[in-house]
């Protein structure tokens, strides 16, 4: 209308270079004129506002930032967020990639597509039985790189392939490699006699952890399934090392009883605020109620849950009982490792279940109910923005240095291109990174202050080699495992 004026974003410079040198000490710089959605309410978001980096921390927030000496990143057009946390990803297995479109954890003897292959036989007795620590390494590498592209910045990497101390020291040494921040999970191997877990965690922290202050950092895998010698073996040396402690829970795969001891207080071990536990799936009241007394936290990894038979995901039971979830891409064998995947997952799964509860309520003439009192809230893009960042960060022991845009935390930052073909116009910020974006709107990716993507690009890795080094990993663990290589067979 007359007299009415909008502002319309532009683009940055297209073949504007990154600033040199990000994230070394003294060097600054200034990401200006963005929507920043900082996910701190202390600090608030702005429609449009600058974010000043100074080695690898936020140094101030704010519109019109005076940043003199600073270099600029134009961010018009942008969202300018926290990067995404996953708090559970195999990163191992990215050569067995979309090989279980179908598959369930174990064989249903259903005799279907799903039955076979399936994960327990064909991934975690089969394929990686058969790991070279360099395959351990460039599956690792070329995985952190993939999810870094989409803008996870912080990983806990469930590590189950330590064989021997030489695929431990790969895998540390990958994500090292990567650049971005994780959390390597130090679980257990296949049980040959050369495999150290869960001993080699005192080597483990004193040469590759020694201070909880570095990039990549520790946490010991406890799973109880393994029997109550060895779990309480692992939890009582995690405590010893300062470690957290992540396990599985799955009701599907058997692990109910046990989960029913530790919260009888039978289990040889206490649980506590340094438990993270994945799945939640088919647990008790009890085992649950004493999670959340013991402050617990619990990682649940939608998309997986739901197409391989883990069980539903417990996001109601968590309502319920005012707890929150963090959210987990779990395996790349059967779905895609983006954080785009898991909120639109998260969101339409908690409210498909929520609006058919409301719905079958319905009475005669009255066909759209209201809900009842006792109905869990609808989940909204804000609450699964903040699974995906503040949450994971916090599940990790990493709520002081990242999963919110902070003055004094580290700058572990994303850029979403709003001017892109499927955002424009831009009408809400939360709205338009959950129900429309993809990984294809990650322009660019700071972890710690260093730029790691810069305008669609990733920098520093070259990709067509660690791709063909990846292909020949899998060549070689199909050949040791006798499985045909099709490309049409297996979905």
């Amino acid at each position: 209308m007359p007299g009415q004026q909008h502002a319309t974003p532009s683009a940055g410079p297209a073949h504007q270079d990154p600033p040199p040198d990000t994230g070394a000490p003294g060097r600054r710089y200034v990401i200006r004129g963005g929507a920043v959605m900082s996910m701190d309410p202390g600090v608030g978001d702005f429609e449009s506002a600058d974010v000043l980096v100074e080695g690898g921390t936020i140094t101030a927030i704010g519109p019109g930032l005076d940043a003199a000496g600073a270099a600029v990143i134009d961010a018009r057009g942008r969202i300018v967020m926290p990067g995404f946390v996953d708090t559970h990803h195999h990163l191992f297995e990215t050569a067995e990639r979309a090989f279980l479109a179908n598959g369930l954890l174990l064989d249903d003897g259903s005799g279907s597509p799903s039955a076979y292959p399936t994960y327990v036989e064909h991934i975690l007795n089969g394929f990686a039985r058969a790991y070279r620590p360099q395959d351990v390494y460039v599956n690792v590498l070329f995985a952190g790189l993939s999810q870094l592209d989409a803008g996870v910045t912080t990983v806990l990497d469930v590590s189950q392939i330590h064989h021997s101390p030489e695929h431990t020291d790969a895998a540390v040494q990958a994500l090292i490699d990567t650049g971005r921040r994780a959390a390597f999970g130090y679980f257990e191997g296949d049980g040959r006699p050369e495999a150290r877990y869960p001993e080699d965690a005192r080597r483990v922290r004193e040469q590759w952890f020694p201070s909880d202050e570095q990039l990549v950092t520790m946490v010991m895998g406890g799973e109880v399934h393994l029997g109550r010698d060895v779990y309480t073996r692992s939890w009582t040396l995690a405590r010893e090392l300062g470690l957290r402690i992540a396990a599985h829970a799955v009701g599907a795969f058997g692990m109910r009883p046990a989960f029913d001891d530790l919260a009888r207080g039978a289990g040889g071990v206490e649980v506590g605020p340094d438990n993270l536990f994945i799945h939640m799936t088919g647990m008790s009241d009890q085992a649950w109620t004493m999670l959340r007394d013991a402050g617990a936290q619990v990682s649940i990894a939608f998309p997986i849950e739901m197409v391989m038979r883990h069980g539903t995901p417990p996001i109601i039971k968590m309502q319920e009982l005012g707890m929150e979830p963090s959210l987990s891409s779990d395996v790349e064998t059967t779905m895609a490792a983006d954080p785009f995947t898991l909120m639109r997952t998260a969101m339409a799964m908690q409210r498909m279940v929520v609006n058919e509860r409301v719905l079958a309520g319905a009475g005669d003439g009255d066909p759209y109910p209201a809900p009842s009192g006792d109905t869990p809230p609808l989940l909204t893009v804000r609450d699964v923005l903040r699974y995906a960042t503040v949450n994971g960060a916090g599940h990790l022991g990493l709520a002081d240095r990242t999963g919110t845009l902070t003055p004094g935390k580290q700058a572990d930052i994303v850029l979403l291109d709003a001017t892109a073909l499927n955002v424009a116009p831009l009408n809400s910020v939360p709205g338009a990174v959950v129900t429309l974006m993809d990984r294809g709107n990650v322009e660019t990716v700071i972890v710690g202050g260093r730029i790691r993507k810069w305008r669609g690009r990733l920098l520093g890795a070259d990709l067509p080699r660690l791709r063909a080094e990846l292909e020949a990993s899998r060549d070689h663990l199909f050949k040791e495992t006798g499985l045909r290589q099709d490309l049409f067979a297996y979905s």
